[in-house]
């Protein structure tokens, strides 16, 4: 992947310490940020520095004994987990297996010539690794404060590469073992990205069907557009990248044996929807609408969804409100009430 400009700089901050992060207000200035060697001293990194074997072998002190979800594809993919030609399936294997099962294959294809790209994604940590978090404390206790319940998960694997796509949280994410590097783009290019089919996905969220090493600018000439805002970051073990909900990112894995943890969190409290259900729907009451009663909805959107929350309901004395007051609890179990009642009509 080339460029013909200056890519946009990357902020990078340099001796922060855990414990004394504000993740909160890096997420809000709205652009991804590096923290250089973060989290150098934990023991997983220092396992890492010892090589592979030590790595896994660490690792595996912490196995729960539970089947995980692993990826497998031919050494043809070159580490993309992606569709296959056509489009009618993936280009890998899924299957679960036991944690050992998957370090093995990886740790065959090493010093194989031709290695099966192999891919542990978004592996929940406190329920395969009990206890990994607590002696490798990436995000410090009260470091997301306010931000609600983070998802911490590892990802494992070779040389492998995860399309570019976006996720609906926060993330904070960090290399453990193996270098990364983060490719990054702001919600504002998802055209220019060409984003695949909502369903089936590799992994989960909608992916850019950009190929990335060798982009065909014919069928997607908006990429060249996109390649002018992406941000490329290289992460070292112990650096830890925030970026907010949203943002485009591809992600490789750069050495023969990787393992990264990220948090995903949002700072929202837990009765707020998510808005993909938003989206789906509209692509049923809305999409389809002409132009002219597209752009009404808009401004109706702008002012009801978009716009200040107090807006539209500060005219009305408090007992008149209804769905316009401030969300709490029980008004957001009514609020659902009220759309399941429509939807099942």
């Amino acid at each position: 992947m080339t460029a013909s400009v200056a890519l946009p700089a990357v902020r990078t901050i340099e001796g922060a310490k855990r414990g004394e992060i504000d993740f909160a207000a890096l997420i809000e200035a709205g652009e991804p940020v590096v923290l250089k060697a973060v989290a150098t001293d934990l023991p997983l990194v220092e396992a890492g520095r010892q090589g592979a074997d030590a790595a896994m072998a660490y690792l595996l002190r912490f196995d729960a004994g539970r089947p995980v979800v692993g990826f497998v594809g031919e050494p043809k993919i070159g580490g993309r987990f992606f569709y296959n030609d056509d489009v009618t399936g993936m280009n890998y294997a899924a299957s679960r297996a036991p944690l050992a099962d998957y370090l093995d294959r990886i740790r065959a294809g090493i010093a194989a010539d031709e290695a099966p790209s192999v891919y542990l994604g978004s592996t929940d940590v406190d329920t395969f690794f009990p206890g990994l978090r607590a002696e490798n404390p990436v995000v410090a206790e009260g470091d997301l404060t306010g931000a609600g319940t983070p998802l911490a998960s590892l990802w494992i694997g070779n040389r492998t590469t995860a399309a570019a796509h976006w996720d609906m949280s926060n993330n904070i994410a960090c290399p453990l073992v193996g270098r990364r590097r983060f490719t990054l783009f702001p919600p504002d290019q998802v055209a220019n990205l060409y984003p695949g089919p909502l369903e089936p996905t590799p992994g989960g969220q909608v992916v850019s069907m950009v190929d990335f090493i060798e982009p065909d600018f014919d069928r997607h000439p908006g990429f060249r557009d996109a390649l002018s805002t992406a941000r490329v970051v290289y992460l070292d073990p112990g650096d830890i990248l925030v970026y907010p909900a949203l943002w485009w990112h591809r992600v490789e894995a750069l050495d023969d044996f990787n393992l990264m943890i990220n948090y995903w969190w949002n700072d929202v409290p837990a009765f707020v929807d998510t808005p993909m259900t938003t989206m789906l729907h509209a692509m049923l009451s809305l999409r389809d609408r002409p132009e002219g009663e597209k752009r009404a909805w808009r401004e109706l959107f702008d002012y009801y969804v978009f716009g200040p929350a107090e807006r539209a309901g500060e005219h009305l004395p408090p007992h008149a409100r209804g769905a316009l007051a401030p969300l709490d609890d029980t008004a957001a179990r009514r609020l659902r009430a009220q759309v399941l009642q429509r939807l099942n009509r």
